[in-house]
This record gives C-alpha cells, structure tokens and sequence, in this order.
C-alpha cells in the first residue's frame, strides 16, 4: 500500500539534532489558518516535541502547523487560548516571534535565514574567544604553579569561556532536565558542570567551546542542503516590465502584478512569471524548472515559466498565475512538504537514539558508582569517566546523518527537474521491481504525427495528392487533419464549398473537381473500398496507425497515416529500466494491436490494451501480486486510481500543472522517461550513503565508549571526536549534490 505522509509539521532534523526522538505529527491535513510565529531556537524535531508538549494541556486550540524548515509556528486559537499558548511556549524557553506577513512573498523559503542558528548571528566571534580562552586555561592549568592566584585565575578564565559558548546550551538544558527530558543539551549541562566541580575546569571549557564551535560549523553545513533548492527562488526577477493600457511599460515588483497583465522580456534577461506567450519568437532555457539542458523553442501560445532564461528574441507574455503560485514556486513548496516527511531509515535512527541516549546515561551513572568497588578506581576517576560516557552519548553525528542525506537526494533530484514528495519515496523507489507505463504521453509523444502517406495512382500523381490533400486538411481543426497538414508541404491552394462530414472527414471543391478527405467508414459509404485498399488499411491499422483517405469521384487517390510515435528517448529509458532490474509493463486504452505495436518499438515486452481506469487499477494489483513493490507512470489525471494504487505514483510532463503535481508521489517536470531511471539510481546513491554515515557514527560511538571505560579517552577527545563524525557524515551526504546518476 502506499505510505502516508504527514503534512502539517517537518520531522526531520536537518540542522541542529537533539538527543531526544520526535513524537509523530497527526495532524489532520486540513488549512491552519491563525497567527504565525516564528522560533528562531527551534532548530530539530526534538524542540517541536517539547514545544507540542506544553501546548497539550492549552485548550482552546484548534490547529497548529509546524514548519522546521522556516522555523514557524502557526496557531489556531481563540485570543485566551492563543495569550497561552505564546505564555506555554515562552515558559518552555523559546521566544515566538510574530510575522505580519508570510516568510516570502512566493511559496519557497526554506531557509531564508541562513546563518540565523541557535547561538543567534554574530557568535563568530564569541565562539572564537570562547575557545582562546579555554586554550589559554588548559595551558594555565598544565604549566602553571600550584599557587591559589594561578589557579584563582584559571577558574575564572574557564567560567568565562564556558559562559560565552555555552549559554544558550544550559538554558535549554536546565529546562529539559526540569522536565525529565535527556536531550543533547542536558547531556553537556551535566557533563561540562560535573567536570568543572570535579577540577577539571580547563577541560570543561575545552568541551563546551568545542562543542558550541562544532554545533555551529554543522548547522552552517546542514544548511547548504536545507537550501540547496533555495537558490532557485533566486532566478526570479523581483520586477518585471508590463504594458500599461495606454501602450507604455512600466518597471513593477512581481508581487504586485496580477493574472492577465502582459509583460515584456528582452534576450539574455529571467523570465519574471508564469504565463503564454503572446508576441515573439524566443529560445528558452527551462533547466531550472523542468531539468532541460536544452533550450526549447517558444512562441505564440506557448507555455513559459518562472526563472527560465530568454536565450534568443524579445517577446511578451500574459501572466496566467501569482508570483506566489508559479510552477517554480509550487516546486519549492513541494520540496519543502517532501522535507517534512521522515524517511524509514530516519524513523529507524529516531527510535533507536530514544533508547541510546538514556542507555548510554544510566551505564556512565553505574559507571560512577560502582567504578571504585569493581574495578579499583579513585572516586574521581570513576566520576570522570562517566561524564566522558555522557559526551560520548552526544548522538549528534547519528542523528544528523539520515536527514541531511535525505535533504541533499530531495534537493539534486529537483534540480533535475525531478519533484520527489518525501523521503520515503526517495528510499523506497531502489526497491522497484516492476513498472506500469501509460502509452499516451508517457511512451509517445501524446500527439498524432503523419508517419507515412501513398499514392494509390503512383508517382505521377503525389504532387497533385499532396497538392489537394493539404489544402483539405488546412481548413479542418481536427487534430489528425491538423497533423497531416502539419506533415505535408505547406499549401495556399484556395478551396471553395467546404464542408465537415461528422464523424467521417471533410469535403470541399478546388479546381472544379470535388474531393473528400476522410476515413475508412467514409470510403466503405462512397463504394470505393477496393480489395487492394482494404490490405493497405489492414496492413496500417495492426501496426497501430490511423489512416485517412483522399478521393474524387472517381475512386481513392492516397492513403495518409497518422500515429502517435514514440519519444526519442522512449528507447533508451526502457533499456535503462530494464539494466536495473526494472520490469516495465505498458497499460493502455488503446486497441491491443497498438498497444502490442508500440510496446514493441519502444522494447517493452508486455503491454496490455483496452484498459479502463479501473482495469488499469487492477493490472496494477496485479504487478504488486507478481513482482513486488510497482510503480506507475502517468498524466497524473485520467490514470488517478492507478496511481493511486502504484507503491510510487509518477506523474509526467508536470510542469504548469497542479493536478499532476498534486496527484503522483514522484513527479517528471518535464515528459523524459529516463528521469524515472534517475530516479533508481538516485534512490540506491542515497540508501548507500545512509548505511555508510550510519555505520560510520555508530562506529566512533563504540569505539570511544570502549575507551572511555577502559582506555584513557578524556572529554574534550570525545567531543573532538563527535564533532569530527558529525562532519563527516554531512559532507558525505552533502556528495549527492554534486552530481545526480544519469541514464
């Protein structure tokens, strides 16, 4: 079945990770409407938790909508309830703040604060001196004298340096250890002041500014994946130029401009807005969007998109959505929701930190109390050890190293064109086994195409065929007729007394002579179906094609074939699937003889045809029976219960479409089929990355937990150490971002 997501609240802990496991958002998926808060210290899951916590009690409230991402808190509430809440939430030690208006005008802010980190901006500085003032106690407390000034001035030197870099660390602290709660921070509130009350002051400084230096230089780190997609929103002009109704232009801010108004865009400059192309010719480059390394061709009537760049000709355009509501806005807010989702890896590492970090406290509190009895140790030394074992129970690098993982896989697969809605289907689509394919738009262009067209009367009459047949197919809007006129030599040719024959083709009169244009039932009632025509139109039709005939009075003249071809890359991507272990399978409506036809062209081996939406449903039960874990592919709309059923729905071709994008788990911007192999890759590129920073962390722990006991480890080691995993794993999940596996 398909996994669920949660929408209201960001569980992941990208940025500062706390010892303590996030309690699972249930949050009815309904709009929060209320004020809007934000908590600049509420960096992790963790802090949600407690925050949740001391509003359980508050009634009154009718929805809360958490976003860790931005930090924000939006609250529901009547004017008692919400006086409550701020006074619940201050007394758990964050500071709302309240935003009068939206953290960005456009739907992408993931992390429009930057650096704005626990510690607050500008602890550079602080951090720095910090740590200058802890070498400069260790190095009192090494060579200087026994004599009480020096040591008078070691202590204070230690409680300034403590004091600087470790404030905001035993504030939150105190009050989770008040609150039973034994998170990251309360672990160090109790190890620095057990090592500062045992003597060993200099170290304790040491610990706390090596740790705050680490917390900071890890949130800086995290953030480059919390903001990876960020720097899309960029790409967007803040001012666009529009045409005034007097005919002049006016230089305005996108956020002011509304649906409908025209807007200019001159070569080499961002296209500001969503909107159709109503003046000029242009090239544009889509990659931002829709993942396109190619610039496409653009003009009248076609679709244009926010943040893509005009390569080519000035042309203008009218805005069809908000600044707010743009395809690459949506896209950052579908990033941002995927965010909010906890993978299962992350779940894992959730549950098990809940019962390490206690586990790790209760061995270092036997560890002090039972050091001296069973293993001959000072009292001091017993004590000292079990405060290096709280250290060591930091599970900082552990819990950080799945979700900035799972950011870095999110934002390079987006930058691709590739939308990826939660963690858990970035993990989960490795595991594939099979895949449903719809034909129309997926497999094959979604368009008719004249593939083929014969003169029945040979050579000597194409040209006067082709002549005839244009001009015919000119002046119809049927979408076959349009293809055939698209395919042939573009014709001026002035036709008189034209008429459309319902559900059979066209008729008019050019040079005197009457022709039709039209299909096999037409023909059969004309009387001028011959054998010979007859294998022709079978021939055509169990290869999948639609054949439309021209005639005079006298009998048919040529037989044009229409069919909807297959992608370039149709081909390719199919082979790719397969190479990994991917069973694609085509499901159509079509007639079986296409279906069979296409499949074929493309290199799919099974295809099944005249399937309604339900059929389709089944057939998809079918493959999760036979198989395993089963995608779909589709528009996103006519395929909704297919999807709907797939373990991962894919929808294609997205971009500009909010029914698309709303319908499927995984969505292509744009309609390239190998993006879905991509996709795999990605998939198993992030499961591999997991199991290394995983095991990597859970490694330093075992190994420091070893010498901690029976080695000769001391604090400052340890949150060397710690600091020195947590890194690592960042970087390594940071990887992901360089580079996307291709086809």
């Amino acid at each position: 079945m398909k996994h669920s997501s949660v929408e209201d609240s960001t569980m992941e802990q990208v940025g500062r990770s706390c010892g303590g496991v996030a309690a699972e958002s249930v949050s009815p998926k309904v709009p929060v409407s209320g004020m809007t808060y934000r908590i600049p210290t509420m960096d992790c899951a963790g802090e949600e938790a407690e925050i949740r916590r001391a509003l359980d009690p508050i009634s009154g409230i009718r929805g809360l909508r958490f976003q860790l991402v931005q930090r924000t808190l939006k609250i529901d509430a009547d004017d008692d309830s919400l006086a409550a809440a701020l006074a619940a939430i201050r007394a758990a030690g964050f500071e709302p703040q309240l935003l009068t208006e939206a953290p960005s005008k456009t739907v992408g802010h993931l992390a429009d604060d930057g650096h704005d980190h626990n510690m607050g901006q500008g602890t550079t500085p602080k951090l720095v001196a910090a740590l200058v003032l802890a070498i400069v106690a260790e190095g009192i407390g090494y060579f200087a004298p026994e004599a009480l000034g020096w040591k008078v001035a070691g202590f204070a030197v230690a409680a300034l340096a403590i004091c600087l870099a470790g404030f905001d660390v035993y504030k939150k602290g105190l009050l989770a250890l008040r609150r039973g709660r034994l998170n990251i921070n309360a672990l160090m509130t109790v190890a620095v002041t057990g090592a500062f009350f045992i003597g060993q002051w200099p170290e304790a400084a040491m610990v706390m500014a090596l740790y705050a230096i680490a917390e900071e230089i890890e949130a800086r780190a995290v953030d480059r994946a919390r903001n990876a997609i960020q720097g899309l929103l960029a790409m967007s002009p803040e001012q666009a130029a529009v045409r005034q109704a007097d005919g002049s232009w006016v230089t305005l801010a996108v956020a002011d401009i509304a649906v409908g108004a025209t807007l200019r865009v001159k070569p080499g400059e961002r296209v500001p807005m969503d909107g159709v192309v109503s003046s000029g010719q242009t090239s544009i480059n889509q990659a931002p969007v829709t993942g396109e390394s190619i610039p496409v061709d653009k003009s009248v009537g076609d679709l244009v998109f926010a943040g893509t760049i005009n390569e080519s000709g000035t042309f203008e355009f009218e805005v069809s959505a908000l600044a707010s509501n743009s395809t690459l806005a949506r896209i950052i807010h579908a990033v941002e929701e995927a965010q909010a989702t906890r993978a299962p890896t992350q779940g894992f590492v959730d549950r098990f930190a809940a019962i390490y970090t206690p586990a790790i406290f209760f061995i270092a509190v036997v560890v002090a109390l039972t050091g001296p009895w069973l293993l001959d140790w000072t009292w001091m030394q017993a004590i000292y050890k079990a405060l290096v074992l709280l250290v060591i129970a930091c599970p900082c690098a552990l819990l950080i190293s799945t979700p900035v993982t799972i950011v870095s896989g999110l934002a390079a697969a987006a930058r691709r064109g590739i939308l990826i809605k939660g963690g858990i289907y970035l993990e989960e689509a490795r595991k594939l086994k099979a895949i449903a394919l719809d034909k129309t738009g997926t497999i094959t262009e979604g368009k008719p195409r004249l593939v083929e067209w014969i003169s029945v009367d040979g050579a000597a009459q194409n040209n006067r065929a082709e002549l005839v047949a244009s001009a015919l197919a000119g002046h119809s809007d049927h979408p076959v007729s349009r293809a055939i006129a698209a395919g042939l030599k573009p014709n001026v040719a002035s036709v008189s007394n034209f008429t459309a024959l319902a559900g059979r083709g066209v008729q008019a009169e050019l040079d005197g002579t009457v022709y039709v244009l039209g299909n096999h039932r037409l023909i059969e009632e004309r009387q001028q179906c011959t054998p010979d025509i007859e294998a022709m139109l079978k021939q055509h039709e169990e290869a999948g094609r639609t054949v439309t005939l021209l005639a005079d009075s006298q009998g048919v003249i040529a037989l044009f074939a229409v069919a909807d071809t297959i992608k370039a890359s149709s081909r390719e991507a199919i082979a790719s699937l397969k190479a990994l272990g991917i069973t694609p399978v085509m499901l159509t409506g079509d007639n079986q003889a296409t279906a069979s036809s296409v499949a074929s062209e493309a290199g799919v081996d099974q295809a099944r045809g005249n399937l309604l939406p339900e059929d389709k449903l089944n057939a998809i039960k079918e493959l999760q029976k036979q198989f395993g874990l089963t995608a779909m592919t589709g528009d996103g709309i006519n395929d909704a219960p297919a999807l709907a059923q797939a373990d991962i729905g894919v929808a294609m071709g997205a971009a500009g479409t909010d029914t698309a994008m709303e319908a499927a788990d995984v969505v292509v911007m744009n309609d390239d089929l190998r993006r879905i192999a991509e996709t795999v890759k990605l998939s198993r590129s992030t499961h591999a990355i997991l199991l290394q920073n995983i095991t990597f962390a859970l490694g330093i722990k075992a190994v420091f937990l070893i010498l901690a006991v029976f080695g000769n480890a001391s604090m400052w080691m340890a949150v060397f150490a710690d600091m020195g995993a947590s890194l690592l794993v960042v970087v390594n999940g940071l990887r992901l971002l360089r580079k996307v596996p291709r086809s």
